[in-house]
């Protein structure tokens, strides 16, 4: 925060403001440690969602990831399109399939929800606004075409739209 002096400080524990953006998914308490969520096998140590393996007498709570796929509530939609993706379908869904693997293994709350054939293209569904960015960004990157993004803040949800 910056004062009338001119110079940087930090922020005191009574002036923390609320988060900016609501997520209904994040856990509004702390978490006992170690938490094992009981659907995907994420462990919940040292304040963040890892994977491994849990002791036997862990405590055990849905991790957000499951939580919004058990509600079919994603948090990110990318909409793919165009005469390029008919001929090249699978190439690009394993793409999009590629870079959720590589998120997933270090971020356990970045997944695909689901991939289905919409009029026209595919949608792809994800349980984070950054998995969702991250494969506009690949597909976008890998084939060119018009990348748009519409972010809502209120409802902490991505579309990304792309077509070639």
């Amino acid at each position: 925060m910056k004062t009338d002096r001119g110079y940087w400080r930090p922020l005191r524990r009574d002036e923390l403001r609320d988060e900016l953006v609501h997520d209904a998914y994040k856990s509004k308490k702390k978490l006992p440690e170690p938490t094992r969520c009981p659907d995907c096998g994420a462990i919940y140590e040292d304040g963040r969602w890892t994977w491994g393996l849990a002791p036997a007498d862990a405590n055990e709570e849905l991790c957000p990831a499951c939580h919004r796929i058990r509600d079919h509530y994603p948090a990110g939609y990318v909409t793919l399109e165009g005469e390029f993706l008919k001929a090249h379908r699978d190439e690009v869904l394993q793409l999009a399939r590629n870079r959720e693997e590589k998120e997933k293994a270090e971020h356990p709350l970045e997944r695909i929800m689901a991939i289905e054939d919409i009029d026209g293209g595919v949608q792809i569904t994800t349980t984070d606004t950054h998995l969702a960015r991250d494969i506009g960004e690949a597909v976008h990157s890998a084939y060119k075409g018009e990348l748009e993004y519409h972010y809502n803040k209120e409802e902490n949800l991505l579309r990304v739209h792309w077509a070639r």
